[in-house]
């Protein structure tokens, strides 16, 4: 009688598990796919989509009369709550150090894994590369290693055995959506009448860029200042781990956010898991919106108007006067997780270190960017002309004055530059769904 009941079970079972897998009795139920169960990701603070007043409430110091009021909606995403760290941009220096060194040394089967299956081309077993020893701790390919990636002759100094920086480049691409959007007719043969059709690797952008930081903005960005020890130290002394990143270009922080994307896509695939949209930088409305952390109509992040609490403390790290550096707490660059976060608990949304966005530098871009998500940006092309190369920089710095703190404050520098006092943080979208039903489960 049990076994009777059990078999019935079963066959009731497998009777409506394929009722929304077979035909659906004619009905349309929709491709089953798996339940996406959204994640914060790590390090990271959601942002609520919503709408704001964008642009200039306060002071307009530069007497610039350009930057318009203009209310606009963000969608939903995820922000980096702090600056990207000095560790965290060692892991990507690291990662594309132990890639070169990889194929110098003639790609060593034990760090070597191949796809599912033994098909497909072989990748890099980072587990075995990251272990205890690793391939910079195998003494078979020590020699190898020494020659090809330290500093060797009259290269060497004190007989110190250091990296050669000048190698460290990283190999990514990208596709430009807008340029594909643009052309996208010219994709179809019926309608381009017998032309040729432009193909999809005219939208692929292909880029090379080195990445290890530019140490030596602590003594360039200064004029008869003793700096040294910032230029010796800074990125490579454990001291400054928790320090947020500076000397990076805009470039290089474009390339950090592709291969941040590329690293957690890699280990999602790995597992047979649904991917997370990509990093970027954020767009300057995205900033904005952000350091505001849901005020209305505020100066600064933590509110304002005042840029010292009731006690008389300082509420960021600038330049509170002229020659004054210190009496905010740090001379130069603080703590990533210095002073109180903002009311979406993000750090430093003003001060520490200005930020790089991924919007051009237009003062007349709000008269027609978009209401919902404005972004004005476009792919850099050789021989473009200067106002289409800035990147606007938010948030002012350790060396700026108070002007800069403010929510609506903006800056420019050119994509190729590195300063001391520029940083930049992650966004990636927020991958929204109805939650009422799971997707690809519904039935007859």
């Amino acid at each position: 009688m049990r076994n009777l009941s059990i078999t019935g079970v079963i066959l009731l079972y497998l009777a409506l598990s394929g009722c929304g897998k077979g035909d659906g009795r004619g009905e349309l139920v929709g491709v089953t796919t798996k339940t996406v169960k959204q994640e914060l990701p790590y390090g990271m603070v959601y942002i609520p989509a919503g709408t704001f007043i964008m642009g200039q409430v306060d002071q307009d110091v530069t007497i610039s009369q350009f930057p318009q009021n203009k209310q606009v909606t963000i969608s939903a995403f995820y922000m980096d709550e702090t600056e990207i760290s000095n560790s965290e941009y060692k892991q990507f220096v690291n990662w594309v150090r132990d890639s070169i060194a990889y194929n110098l040394v003639g790609k060593p089967q034990k760090f070597t894994l191949k796809s599912k299956g033994g098909k497909g081309t072989p990748y890099i077993n980072w587990k075995a590369m990251n272990s205890g020893k690793g391939i910079w701790g195998d003494k078979t390919l020590k020699d190898k290693l020494d020659q090809a990636m330290y500093y060797s002759g009259s290269n060497k100094f004190f007989n110190k055995k250091e990296l050669k920086v000048e190698q460290l480049k990283y190999d990514y691409a990208w596709v430009d959506y807008k340029k594909a959007a643009n052309y996208r007719a010219l994709r179809d043969p019926n309608l381009t009448k017998g032309a040729p059709t432009v193909e999809r690797d005219q939208f692929i952008v292909k880029e090379e860029t080195y990445i290890y930081p530019d140490t030596l903005v602590w003594i360039s960005d200064f004029t008869y200042a003793q700096n040294d020890p910032m230029a010796k130290g800074y990125f490579s002394h454990p001291s400054f781990a928790n320090y947020p990143v500076v000397g990076v270009t805009w470039e290089q922080a474009k390339a950090f956010t592709v291969w941040r994307s590329r690293l957690n896509e890699s280990y999602k695939t790995s597992k047979n898991l649904p991917t997370r949209l990509d990093y970027d930088l954020p767009t300057e409305a995205e900033f904005e919106y952000a350091a505001r952390g849901g005020r209305v109509a505020t100066s600064y992040p933590w509110g304002g108007p005042y840029i010292r609490n009731a006690k008389g403390c300082l509420l960021a790290n600038f330049k509170p006067g002229r020659g004054n550096y210190i009496d905010d707490g740090g001379a130069f660059t603080v703590y990533v997780k210095s002073y109180f976060p903002n009311d979406y608990g993000l750090y430093n949304m003003a001060g520490n270190v200005a930020e790089w966005t991924s919007s051009i530098y237009n003062d007349a871009a709000s008269a027609y960017v978009s209401t919902i998500n404005p972004s004005f940006n476009k792919a850099v092309q050789k021989g473009d002309p200067d106002y289409n190369k800035k990147r606007v920089v938010k948030g002012g710095s350790w060396k700026d004055i108070g002007y800069f703190l403010q929510n609506s404050a903006k800056s420019y520098e050119y994509p190729d530059s590195a300063r001391s006092s520029i940083g930049f943080r992650c966004v990636t979208p927020f991958l929204g769904r109805d939650i009422k039903d799971k997707p690809g489960k519904m039935k007859p």
